[in-house]
């Protein structure tokens, strides 16, 4: 069976404490409501790439304990189908807390990344990972996920990556596989050294890679593609009012593979999950936040 796009990496369940304003050192706070959420870099980009109507897989490793459970039902709940995930006994999902603050907007998310395992360094299968049109991944289990990219990337087979951190051995290596390449600025500055979103691009590109982008937030992304010559471009980011950005990078890196499952130009791709990533920001929270293909194409025809 093909899959438009199978997931390998990490989960997460979150915590979300929402408060009127951040709380200082030493002070307490009422909590003015919790829920619990299902996250991490690829759950939610399956989840965000299901919801735009293209079949999706997770094939990741989790335990078999609570957090997992609830993991692999929200999962399921957004159509992700989970049976290709690895079950280990002493894995479980990242777990986070996030504050949100009510009146900016903006969170702090506490996490604990133990027993984390993300990919498994023999499954899914080979026949698995070529029955993909788009593999997406990020930087947890770097052995697993190296394997994974080399059997796509042999097979002519999108590798969309997510990464936020560098320190596992073999990232070097890792990060030369992949060939859509979607960095946060902060990331991209850190591996690159370059502050500026277009100056990282190029650092970053070369010409086995089919596509690298740097996202700015609310400034929009600059990337480079096979077609403009190695001279960035800039995709702008749509105004919303902004409710909850937690999640909107993982919403942007589904949606994106979403449009290269789809066949969709680069440009397109990116379009769309700026779209995708700026409806995230506008409306609720976590999963429930993510944008249907309907509430997607009624914001875009807004926009023209």
């Amino acid at each position: 069976m093909t899959v438009d796009v199978l997931g390998i990496g990490c989960c997460a369940v979150d915590d979300v404490l929402y408060v009127s304003s951040f709380p200082t050192a030493d002070s307490k706070m009422e909590v003015l409501r919790r829920e619990r959420r299902c996250g991490g870099l690829v759950a939610v980009a399956l989840m965000a790439a299901s919801r735009l109507g293209v079949s999706c897989q997770y094939a990741g490793v989790l335990g078999d304990d609570e957090l997992s459970r609830f993991a692999l039902s929200s999962m399921r709940n957004f159509a992700v189908d989970t049976s290709p995930a690895v079950v280990r006994g002493d894995a479980r999902p990242a777990y986070s807390v996030i504050v949100v603050d009510e009146s900016t907007h903006s969170r702090t998310i506490l996490y604990d990344p133990k027993n984390v395992y993300g990919a498994d360094d023999v499954l899914p299968s080979e026949e698995q990972i070529r029955s993909s049109r788009v593999l997406c991944i990020d930087h947890y289990g770097v052995p697993g996920q190296i394997r994974a990219s080399q059997i796509a990337r042999e097979a002519k087979i999108p590798v969309v990556a997510d990464f936020e951190a560098d320190n596992a051995p073999r990232f070097g290596e890792l990060l030369a596989l992949v060939d859509h390449l979607i960095l946060s600025r902060d990331f991209a500055t850190r591996i690159t050294g370059k502050s500026d979103p277009a100056d990282a691009v190029q650092k970053l590109w070369n010409n086995d890679r089919s596509m690298v982008a740097v996202t700015a937030g609310t400034e929009g992304c600059w990337y480079i593609d096979r077609t403009n010559d190695r001279q960035p471009k800039h995709c702008p980011a749509f105004k919303v009012d902004c409710r909850d950005t937690t999640g909107c990078g993982d919403v942007f890196h589904g949606a994106y593979a979403a449009g290269l499952a789809r066949r969709m130009t680069v440009h397109d791709s990116l379009h769309q999950a700026s779209a995708a990533a700026a409806l995230k920001a506008a409306n609720a929270g976590g999963p429930a936040g993510v944008p249907t293909a309907d509430m997607l194409d009624q914001f875009l025809k807004g926009q023209q």
